[in-house]
This record gives structure tokens, C-alpha cells and sequence, in this order.
């Protein structure tokens, strides 16, 4: 175990393992019954109270803690610590009708009602009154309670509720605007409301970008999107700031959600003291091991490489897809693991027990509706098992020499209207990130004016709307001896989503040695490709300055012989751009990768080596035996099994 282990008040030295508990659906004698399967299954974190508002404050400032002192006393006798929610996902009906402008607005004027979750409005000074009102009774009450491990902060922000068009959201947007632009001249400027005649004279007349006739300002709605981020995250500080004064000792966390484009979480990391993640692969897609796997890294380099949690995941089928197909056996743990290799510090699921009435009570659950006698809670206790025999690598770090820009404003940018073409932000990260997955590469995520200096290679794709800072930075790879992948559609615009002049990519034409003269989007079924094998979705009219050519795009009138891919040298380093989407990216990012000097093997198909510490875990996602070489041995693996090796 290392310093980079959670901090943990009571010392606890186990991986956190256990689950949403929400014991206020069950009788008090189900209780005793939990605590009993619980010792079975190794639990020891439950996360309590996530949306027990209505249970916890009734009525208006009339707190009802008895069951919950009696809850977090059970949990201590038994040995299961406690990561306790603020319970403020779900604000109760009595706060509704009190407060009705809490209710979220959607961008056509439609009031979203109570009766589901998430019916806040993040800008709405009577939710975040009453909810800092009830967590710092909830952090005076518990906060040196014994079974307390964390603060468990709302719960998914933004999952249902992320953008509010609401009044009091456009009061919250026009002091956002004045902060950032400081007078209406600068926004004018900054969004070019020459265009179209949307010229303001005073920040009053700035609304959020609601339903137009026509399309909205790409510029308001990126800031819109900016703010909309910030203002979810003012909950949540709000938040901790009563946590923080009342309760210093304890550590805060609250639960991301993987690859979500609606918050900027890089914003968010450092109010954290660690990261937590909810992701549920889907067991029908034969990607979700390398999609979850790109989630996991995303959450380890959140945290600047520090240990996170899985703090929610199914282990069978959920119930909110069209079709909700179980985990196979062996799945669940192939999962839990993977993310113990990727630098998790706790396996958490949703939920501890099947509900039996709501909206999820066909979500799986460690104990499910059959009860203890069930292929799944044997497997649960068996996992329980296995974590608690890895709890000394709590704390250790993976190390990777490879990095993917993700950048949340390129995301938004990127995925407006009025593009050249409909193309997926996440869609271009995933083809590089699945050519490095498949060849036993490790990747951490990086802001695109984060530290990019213990990387050999850095890649930027798709990242259309870079503040200058950040094409610098990017800049700055080649000329220190590292190699700079550089995808199609990044830099083409400036943070404000304004046009870069005289061949897009900015600064970046330098250290590329080419500029961008035309975009030239490919239709589906296009014949265009390279001598090397087909393209898809992208092609541009790329000059080249001093830079060497590695492939041209063969088989199109307008295109033929046109660069594609090229390699400008800088000493050690090198500054790659690649101006389209080849079906064989494996071959870019082998040649990448040999020029950086990163080791890669060629693995068989479903499978991931990972190493963290002295352990090195070989997951087969396959449903059929194999045999990997690791090092200077071959391991065979059984079908979606897991190897662990020491040394």
C-alpha cells in the first residue's frame, strides 16, 4: 500500500466493497437480515441515503435522523463503513409546492413536473437554500460518528437535469457572461453578434440559447454549455463548503458517470478529494470491456493518476435499455477487476438489495430478488472473497507513456449544428483509444492545457475549439522529443468557436509543417480511401509545407493524391497529422508508438494486460480459452477470466 491509498478516518486498509444500501424500502427486520448477508459477502462500505430527503425532512425543517442514527449504529456493530449522501438528489414534493420555480425549464419552455428525479433547477436559490440547510444538519449529527468513511455529494449530477432555460437561470447566465467577458461590448466581440443582426446593447437582453427559428449563436450556446457545467458545480461546492467547515476530516467525493458530455469534468476533479464513477457496460456489446476500460482511465487520470472508486455498476442487467440482457457468468468480475487494474481503490455496486417496487426494481442487485440462494450473490460473496486478498494494492499507481486529449468545450463545439458534417466527438477518441487497447497500451486521459511533459506521445483528435494556450501546448510535444498525433477537425476553431484564419489548425501549422486549405467531409459508401485500405467520414484538401507525406488518398476525383496522413521531424520528436478516419489506424499508431520507443503486443481479440504495482492482470473478455505472453512466460487464461500475477 502507498501514500496515494484513499484517506480513510477509521484506517480502514480493505478496498471498499459493497453498495448503494437503501434500507428505508424494507422493514427494520430486514435489517438484521442485511447486516447477516453482508459479513457473508465481505462488505465493507454501503452507501446510505442517497434519496432519503422526503424520509430524512418530512416537513419543512422538521427532521425525522432516528432511523438513520439506528442505521449508521448497525453498520458499526457490523463492521461496514459508511458513505453517506446528502440526500439531495431528489428534493421532496412538500419543497416543490412550497417552491414550484425550483422545477427545471427545457430550452422549448416546457416545465419538467415532480415524480421523477433530479426535479431541480441547478440555479435555483430555494434548492440550493434548502439543500445546504440539510446537509449541514446531516454533517453536525454524523460527522464523528464512527462508521462514517465519506460524504457521498448529491448523486450524478446533470444525469437528467444538466441544461435549465428557465428566468432564473438566464439571471445566472447574464452574471456568468459579465464575469467572463466584463462588458457587453467584449461578448458582442467575443460572439459575433454581427452575424444576423444579434447585436445587444445590455447584458439584461442576453437570454439562454432557447428554441429559434433558426439555428441558435454557436458562441451562446457554447458558453451556455460552459456555464451550464459551472452552475451544476456551484451545487455541488455549495455543498461541500458546509461539509468542509463542519466536518474537515472527512473525505468528499460524488459519483461521475464515465464519458458524459454535459459537465466538464476536468473543472470538477479538484473539489474532489477522490473520484468516483457509475458505468454499466452493456453485456451485448462486444466493445463494453475496451469502452469501459477507456472509462477507467478517464476516471484514474481525473485524479491525476490517484486511486478512485467504482462507485456504482450492475452485476447483471439493468433496467432502462430497450433490451436489458444479464452478465454472463464470469462478467461481473471480469468488470469489477479490470477496474482494480486500472487503478481503482473499491468495487461498488447499485444496489445492495433488488428494490421490489419503483422505476428500478428490475435493476440487478448483490442481492437479488431470489435472495442469498442465486448465482448471483454466490458470485458476490466470491468477489468479496478475491478483493479482500488484493487489499495491499491499495494506493499503487499505473503508469502510462501515452495520452488522448479530451476536451469538453471541442465536445460541445464539435457536436452543434451548422457543422460540415454530423460527426461524434466520442466516436474519434474511441478509434484511437481501441488501436492502442488492442495492442496492450496504457492511456491517460489529459486536459488540453494540462501537463503534458512524462508523455511520449500525446494525441489530439477531434478537438475543433482550443483556447491558443492549448494549440501551444500541443505545439510544445514535438519540440521536447515527443511525438504529436494530431486528428482531423482540431484547431480549427478558437475557444469563442470563431473560424481559425489561413488554414485552420492555428499554431499547430509550424510544428505540422502542413495547413488545412479545405474541409471535405466523405459521404457513407464514398470510395475514397488510401493505397493503404478504405476511410470513412472525413477527407481535407491538406497542403504541405515541409513535412513528409506517409499516404494520399487514392479513388476520388477531388482527392486523388491529395495528403492524408504526414510526419513532420523535430530531433527525437515528431509532429504526425492524420486528415482522415483510416480503417487501418493500427498502423498509424504502430509506427507512432515504434518512434516513441512504447512497447506494444499484439493481443488476441477480447483480451487486456494491465499492470499496477507489482501486479499484473491478464483479463480475457473472451468467451473462449487463450494463451498470452507476459514477459518471459505464457499464461493461459480461461474464458472471461482473470489472471493476476505478482512481479
Amino acid at each position: 500500500m502507498t501514500d496515494d491509498a484513499l484517506r480513510t478516518p477509521s484506517g480502514m486498509t480493505s478496498l471498499w466493497y459493497g453498495g448503494d444500501y437503501n434500507p428505508e424500502q424494507w422493514p427494520r427486520d430486514v435489517w438484521d437480515d442485511d447486516m447477516r448477508l453482508m459479513r457473508r459477502a465481505g462488505v465493507t462500505v454501503a452507501t446510505i441515503g442517497v434519496f432519503s430527503w422526503a424520509r430524512l425532512e418530512p416537513r419543512d425543517g422538521e427532521y425525522d435522523f432516528a432511523w438513520l442514527d439506528d442505521l449508521m449504529d448497525l453498520l458499526h456493530a457490523n463492521g461496514v463503513r459508511a458513505d453517506l449522501a446528502t440526500a439531495t438528489a431528489s428534493p421532496p414534493k412538500w419543497l416543490v409546492d412550497k417552491h414550484p420555480e425550483i422545477l427545471p425549464v427545457t430550452a422549448d419552455g416546457t416545465v419538467l413536473s415532480f415524480g421523477g428525479r433530479q426535479h431541480y433547477r441547478p440555479s435555483s436559490a430555494a434548492y440550493r437554500a434548502h439543500a445546504t440547510r440539510l446537509v449541514r444538519a446531516l454533517a453536525e449529527r454524523y460527522g464523528t460518528h464512527p462508521a462514517l468513511e465519506a460524504w457521498h455529494v448529491g448523486n450524478e449530477y446533470g444525469c437528467h437535469v444538466s441544461r435549465d432555460y428557465s428566468d432564473e437561470s438566464a439571471v445566472g447566465f447574464r452574471v456568468w457572461l459579465r464575469e467572463r467577458y466584463g462588458d457587453i461590448e467584449s461578448l458582442n466581440a467575443a460572439w459575433g453578434t454581427a452575424f444576423w443582426s444579434q447585436r445587444y446593447t445590455e447584458f439584461a437582453q442576453v437570454d439562454p440559447p432557447r428554441v429559434t427559428p433558426a439555428g441558435t449563436n454557436p458562441t451562446q450556446t457554447l458558453d451556455f454549455d460552459r456555464y451550464s457545467s459551472d452552475e451544476l458545480r456551484a451545487c455541488l461546492r455549495a455543498e461541500i463548503a458546509v461539509l468542509r467547515e463542519v466536518t474537515p476530516g472527512i473525505p468528499i467525493t460524488t459519483n461521475f458517470m464515465g464519458f458524459f458530455k454535459n459537465i466538464d469534468y476536468w473543472t470538477w476533479a479538484d473539489d474532489l478529494d477522490f473520484i468516483s464513477d457509475d458505468l454499466y457496460p452493456d453485456p451485448e456489446d462486444p466493445e463494453s470491456p475496451m469502452l469501459a476500460a477507456m472509462a477507467r482511465d478517464l476516471m484514474r487520470s481525473l485524479g491525476g493518476g490517484r486511486p478512485w472508486i467504482l462507485m456504482e455498476q450492475a452485476t447483471s442487467a439493468v433496467n432502462w435499455r430497450e433490451f436489458n440482457a444479464p452478465k454472463p457468468a464470469g462478467m461481473h468480475r471480469l468488470l469489477s477487476l479490470q477496474s482494480i487494474a486500472r487503478g481503482a481503490d473499491g468495487i461498488m455496486q447499485f444496489q445492495w438489495r433488488a428494490s421490489q417496487a419503483g422505476s428500478e426494481k428490475f435493476h440487478a442487485a448483490m442481492v437479488p430478488h431470489a435472495g442469498e440462494d442465486s448465482r448471483i450473490f454466490r458470485e458476490t460473496e466470491a468477489l468479496g472473497a478475491e478483493l479482500a486478498s488484493l487489499a495491499d494494492i491499495r494506493g499503487e499507481r499505473c503508469e502510462a507513456r501515452v495520452a488522448m486529449v479530451v476536451d469538453w468545450p471541442s465536445w460541445w463545439a464539435l457536436e452543434q449544428a451548422s457543422m460540415p458534417s454530423r460527426l461524434s466527438y466520442l466516436e474519434q477518441l474511441i478509434r484511437w483509444y481501441r488501436a492502442l487497447w488492442r495492442r496492450g497500451v496504457l492511456v491517460d486521459m489529459v486536459a488540453a492545457t494540462g501537463d503534458l511533459g512524462g508523455y511520449d506521445v500525446v494525441i489530439a483528435a477531434g478537438a475543433i475549439s482550443l483556447e491558443d494556450a492549448a494549440v501551444e501546448n500541443l505545439a510544445g510535444v514535438p519540440a521536447r522529443g515527443g511525438q504529436l498525433v494530431v486528428g482531423y477537425q482540431t484547431a480549427v476553431l478558437d475557444e469563442q468557436a470563431h473560424a481559425r484564419l489561413g488554414g485552420y489548425l492555428g499554431s499547430l501549422q509550424e510544428p505540422l509543417g502542413v495547413r488545412v486549405e479545405e474541409l471535405w467531409p466523405l459521404r457513407t459508401g464514398s470510395i475514397a480511401g488510401l493505397a493503404e485500405g478504405p476511410v470513412s467520414e472525413w477527407g481535407e484538401l491538406v497542403r504541405v509545407r515541409d513535412a513528409q507525406v506517409l499516404a494520399t488518398f487514392v479513388g476520388s476525383d477531388d482527392l486523388d493524391g491529395q495528403p492524408a496522413i504526414t510526419r513532420k521531424a523535430h530531433g527525437d520528436g515528431a509532429a504526425f497529422y492524420v486528415a482522415t478516419a483510416p480503417e487501418r489506424i493500427g498502423a498509424v499508431v504502430e509506427r507512432v508508438l515504434a518512434d516513441a520507443g512504447v512497447p506494444w503486443t499484439a493481443l488476441p481479440e477480447g483480451v487486456e494486460v494491465v499492470t499496477r504495482g507489482d501486479r499484473t492482470f491478464v483479463l480475457n473478455h473472451a468467451p473462449a480459452s487463450c494463451t498470452v505472453t507476459v514477459g518471459d512466460r505464457d499464461v493461459h487464461v480461461g474464458p472471461r477470466d482473470v489472471m493476476v500475477l505478482r512481479g
